[in-house]
């Protein structure tokens, strides 16, 4: 007994040591095939969650309900700026809990990709770069400059053993499979010429040196030095071929719709072209593929970049901005997702063979070791087909793929959608109606209390440090009475070039006018008449940026705010304030109050009743309580009466708020290449964004402080707050062209 017994714990210990072992040492590589995880090759389906711009806990269910859609793989950027607002300053909390996140990931039984960046672009406020970066001395972002080569590997080098002290890597039995290091940096790399392809050299050897025991890749990077794979970006990848033979093929961003911006139209990608472009990437020997995005969230507070980028990062995604299921989409991958795994052991295992089935049409054939998958292709926009493949006879709608795991029997065609359709609906909530306090910002002491003042413009961002979207630029104009204009003649105007991004002018406390760049065409020019007397004239003018540039050859070296003021019309022609004494205010008298908060909130006396909530003044703070609704039903403030401004529940920012109305070539869809579907526009006439989700997880049961603040004036009284569900409808019909 006593041997049996002993013989039972050592089969037991080494059993466990077994199990054990190979946990820690799970081998991550690669081949001209595929990813390999412990020497299996793998097809693997990867979708992008970001994690600051959902809640944690919000992110279990979305890891979830990728899970259950079919996905291996879950990808995120690493976002430098979330986590060291200041140098040295690190915040691991909340949104921000990285380790969490990858941990969540793991919990639900999925693979992560890291791409650390550290410049992740992901119209993302400065590209996710920290603010302060731009201040290092002699420093120049992405280039073969040893300020920004420090500084970018001082970060990298932290994530990296965040990660390991965690046991997070695949090397260690944890999650991640693989890293990214910098992010879509080809064209600049070619533009930069020699001191771009030293810093990419730099990069890559940096990262290798970190001894993650997982691969690292580079995406839109063609001269991606070994050992680290190249990849591809975009809304179709079939015609990318990585830059060594021994490298697999892997998709980094499959493009599943678009982001939107403030005053442009919604956009939208068909899941037929999606699935279409997907099958495609497969049947060329794809071995990686990740939806950017598959759940796309919300920019809270400011970290919304572009500029002008909207606060809903919903990007037309699966999984929509508030968690929900949006089908078709989500549920025509998921099915082809099931059919690209019933084709793995082949799709890994042999190359395919290309047979023509007709001008249009294509079979490509995986055959190895007794199992056959075939992809039969129809890549006319317009046109069916009716092809024979094996002396069978298949029906092609246009622009499709249909696939066989067997090469015999259709299991999903990329334009037959059979699942059903989701429709948005909302339910008003007992909060809809809000009781309003209204608070003015205080406009009339502007330029008395202010700490500097210099003569001539400031740039923007040296001044603020993007502390504030606010700054105010003020200076008094002494006018004589003998000027014409208060003779009789016309009244005088002001000019106010701006390089961007918004901007509201001030006569002597009164508004006199409002002016806005694009995300095309950032700076601008306001021109309109104002009213002067005799004597000293304040001029206030609010420059507000709308998120700082996000991508673009040395874009922290973009301009931001006013370049140049002129006075016309006075009796001795243009003149020029530019190089007045100007002084300045970062930020608003609400934002030091901290007027968002319950404590700054009680610090002042607000205008309460009927009079309030109808308050159509510009610079206007507004406040309201309300009661956390029953259920769990995502929620979202109507905020379609109001223009322009910021909002705020409980302290915390749900991000940038305007009701700028889309424009654009609407109904219609773009197309790329060959008559090929990318994405269709809708909503112009129509705020480009109207609904703000707010968390529940920010609410309290009772008395939930809502503030905001008001830019351009507006109808507080119509704000509502709503619950968001979904209802499905039979999808009746697949596509029938290629075109829409």
């Amino acid at each position: 007994m006593e041997t049996s017994s002993v013989s039972k714990l050592l089969v037991l210990f080494f059993t466990v040591l077994f199990v054990s072992s190979k946990l820690i040492h799970c081998t991550i590589t690669y081949d001209k095939k595929s990813i390999l995880i412990d020497g299996q090759r793998r097809i693997l389906i990867s979708g992008s969650i970001h994690y600051p711009r959902s809640t944690p806990d919000m992110w279990e269910s979305l890891v979830q309900k990728a899970k259950d859609g079919g996905l291996d793989v879950i990808d995120t950027y690493v976002f430098w700026n979330g986590h060291e607002p200041s140098p040295g300053n690190y915040d691991f909390e909340g949104r921000y809990d990285l380790v969490r996140f990858i941990k969540t990931v793991q919990k639900m039984g999925l693979y992560a990709n890291l791409r650390i960046g550290p410049y992740v672009c992901a119209e993302w406020n400065f590209g996710g770069f920290p603010v302060w970066l731009k201040y290092v001395p002699g420093i120049s972002f992405r280039t073969d400059n040893e300020p920004f080569k420090r500084a970018m590997q001082g970060f990298t080098q932290k994530i990296v053993q965040m990660m390991k002290n965690e046991k997070l890597f695949a090397s260690q039995g944890g999650p991640i499979i693989l890293s990214q290091i910098e992010n879509e940096y080809g064209p600049e790399s070619k533009a930069l010429g020699t001191a771009g392809h030293a810093y990419i050299n730099w990069a890559a050897k940096m990262a290798v040196g970190l001894d993650t025991g997982v691969p690292w890749v580079m995406c839109k990077e063609d001269d991606a030095p070994d050992p680290v794979i190249n990849t591809c970006n975009g809304f179709y990848c079939d015609a990318f071929s990585p830059n060594k033979p021994y490298k697999p093929t892997l998709w980094t961003e499959a493009w599943s719709g678009w982001f939107t911006e403030f005053g442009g139209a919604i956009h939208r990608r068909p899941v037929q072209d999606l699935a279409f472009a997907v099958a495609r990437f497969i049947q060329k020997g794809g071995a990686y593929i990740n939806y950017y995005m598959y759940h796309g969230g919300t920019n809270f507070g400011r970290t919304a970049g572009g500029p002008f980028i909207t606060t809903s990062y919903d990007y037309d995604a699966p999984i929509d901005e508030y968690g929900l299921i949006r089908q078709p989409k989500y549920g025509h991958l998921k099915e082809l997702h099931g059919a690209i795994k019933l084709c793995e052991h082949a799709l890994v295992s042999s190359d395919p063979t290309v047979t023509s089935l007709g001008t249009y049409h294509q079979a490509h054939v995986f055959s190895s070791n007794g199992s056959c998958a075939a992809f039969l292709s129809n890549y006319h926009t317009k046109s069916a087909a009716r092809v024979i493949f094996n002396d069978r006879h298949y029906n092609l709608p246009p622009w499709s793929i249909s696939i066989l795991p067997d090469c015999r029997n259709v299991v999903f065609n990329t334009a037959k959608v059979r699942v059903k359709i989701s429709h948005t609906q909302l339910f008003p909530t007992s909060s809809m109606m809000f009781s309003w306090g209204t608070y003015d910002e205080d406009i009339s002491s502007l330029g008395l209390r202010s700490r500097l003042t210099a003569q001539g413009l400031l740039e923007q961002m040296n001044v603020t440090r993007d502390t504030s979207d606010y700054l105010w630029y003020t200076t008094s104009v002494d006018i004589s009475p003998s000027e014409s204009f208060l003779r009789g003649g016309q009244k005088p105007t002001l000019n106010v070039d701006s390089a961007g991004h918004a901007l509201h002018v001030y006569i002597n406390g009164q508004f006199s006018g409002s002016a806005f760049g694009t995300r095309k065409d950032r700076g601008f020019t306001f021109t309109g008449p104002v009213n002067l007397h005799a004597g000293a004239n304040h001029i206030a003018l609010a420059s507000i940026s709308v998120g700082l540039p996000n991508v673009g050859r040395h874009y922290e070296t973009w301009k931001t705010g006013i370049v140049g003021v002129f006075l016309n019309g006075l009796d001795q022609g243009k003149k020029d304030l530019a190089w007045q004494k100007w002084s300045y205010q970062v930020g608003l008298k609400g934002e030091a109050m901290n007027l968002v908060s319950p404590d700054g909130v009680s610090s002042v006396e607000w205008m309460q009743g009927s009079l309030a909530a109808q308050s159509q003044q510009s610079m206007t703070w507004y406040k309201a309580y309300f009661d956390a609704p029953e259920g769990n039903e995502p929620l979202a403030l109507d905020m379609r009466s109001m223009g322009k401004g910021q909002v705020w529940i409980n302290g915390q920012s749900l991000g940038r708020y305007w009701m700028a109305y889309a424009n654009g070539d609407c109904g219609t869809c773009r197309y790329l290449g060959t008559f090929r579907p990318t994405k269709c526009q809708s909503g112009c006439g129509h705020p480009t964004q109207r609904w703000y989700h707010v968390p529940r997880s920010w609410l309290k049961p009772k008395q939930n402080l809502l503030v905001l603040f008001e830019e351009l004036g507006g109808d507080a009284k119509r704000i509502s707050l709503v619950k968001r569900s979904v209802s499905y409808k039979s999808h009746r019909h697949h596509r029938k062209s290629g075109g829409n």
